[in-house]
């Protein structure tokens, strides 16, 4: 049995998408540096199947943090 792996960018460009419908009062700047920071957080991990949902809630974090 093969699990087919996502291609990564396209998994965080639908995490940034997400972000921008619940937080809409943020910029599309913030956006992409509260993913892309998350993301860098998490660039070493080995285990990387968990890695999308740790980076989509850093980011909320982040933006709720920023609000």
């Amino acid at each position: 049995m093969t699990r087919e792996i996502p291609d990564e960018d396209v998994v965080f460009a639908e995490i940034a998408d997400r972000l921008r419908e619940r937080y809409p009062q943020a910029s599309p700047d913030d956006i992409r540096t509260a993913v892309d920071s998350a993301r860098q957080h998490f660039g070493g991990a080995k285990v990387r199947d968990f890695v999308p949902v740790l980076v989509e809630r850093e980011a909320r974090a982040f933006l709720d943090r920023s609000r």
